[in-house]
């Protein structure tokens, strides 16, 4: 069995790895893109920025998972995510637009086409394959949900660049508003990506409920003792969520029974709901 600190420090290799790869395909999307004025391959470029930031978050995360909170930061660190995954999405909205708007806007050109050209494409292509295909190996020998997540992303990435191949060579055989088209389809999935981003960060940031409020109360109300709940608050911090709650038991328990109860709601939440930060506050029931 690996230890704990030993499985995080493989899954940071990992994610390096795949990084230094996303960052030399990028390199060369970039290059292909301006040397044959294909906005396109430009498009492609920047949905492989979109990996490399990924893989920037993901080896944030795997870090700060494992820092305890401190005195600056009472909560912990995992919001750092949450603010880094909203910057990449604000990021992709302006480069989208972009992109789409010299779609839209530039005037018919001729787009180049050489052997060079496609064979860093093809390689490119090819170094996509092969990292997906590593990385998923990776990701069921350690059972990383985010490097397996990460996998399935960048099988995407081989098909995405399959078809802006495609579109490309067609353009540059007489057809060069397929290049129009496969830009403007890039830059509409690239608002996508950035859409789903959104729907992950900014629930986290304006504190909205991680679970429903009536479901935790139902929940808590199962446990004996407890007689009410006066309040119920919970929130995500970065992607785990974190529950606080006010209960009500009998006045006339003791300090030693109270807290009993209380351990056994902290118990129940945990368990049903898989969380681990729980705060749980005692007051006596009153009419």
């Amino acid at each position: 069995m690996i230890k704990s600190t030993e499985r995080h420090a493989r899954i940071q290799r990992v994610i390096i790895i795949e990084g230094a790869a996303n960052l030399f395909v990028l390199t060369a999307k970039t290059i292909v893109g301006f040397s044959t004025g294909s906005l396109a391959v430009l498009g492609d470029a920047i949905h492989s920025l979109t990996d490399l930031a990924n893989n920037v978050v993901a080896w944030i995360v795997i870090r700060l998972s494992n820092m305890p909170a401190d005195r600056e930061h009472p909560y912990g660190h995992r919001k750092f995510e949450t603010l880094a995954v909203f910057f990449l999405a604000s990021l992709l909205v302006v480069l989208a637009f972009e992109l789409g708007l010299n779609a839209i806007r530039k005037e018919n050109v001729e787009i180049a086409s050489g052997r060079l050209e496609l064979g860093i494409m093809v390689g490119v292509l090819i170094i996509n394959i092969i990292v997906a295909w590593w990385q998923r190996i990776w990701a069921q020998r350690l059972k990383s949900d985010i490097l397996l997540a990460d996998a399935s992303h960048t099988f995407s990435d081989v098909l995405i660049t399959l078809a802006v191949i495609t579109g490309w060579q067609l353009s540059a055989h007489g057809y060069p508003w397929l290049d129009r088209i496969c830009a403007l389809g890039v830059s509409s999935l690239i608002l996508y990506l950035a859409y789903s981003l959104f729907k992950r960060a900014i629930p986290t940031l304006v504190d909205q409920y991680a679970i429903d409020p009536e479901v935790l109360i139902s929940a808590v109300q199962e446990v004996k003792g407890v007689r009410g709940v006066l309040r119920v608050r919970s929130r995500w911090i970065g992607s785990s969520p974190a529950v606080d709650l006010v209960i009500t038991v009998d006045p006339e328990l003791s300090t030693t029974n109270a807290h009993g109860i209380s351990d056994q709601v902290e118990s129940l939440i945990e368990t049903r709901f898989h969380i681990t930060d729980v705060s749980i506050h005692v007051e006596p029931y009153s009419h």
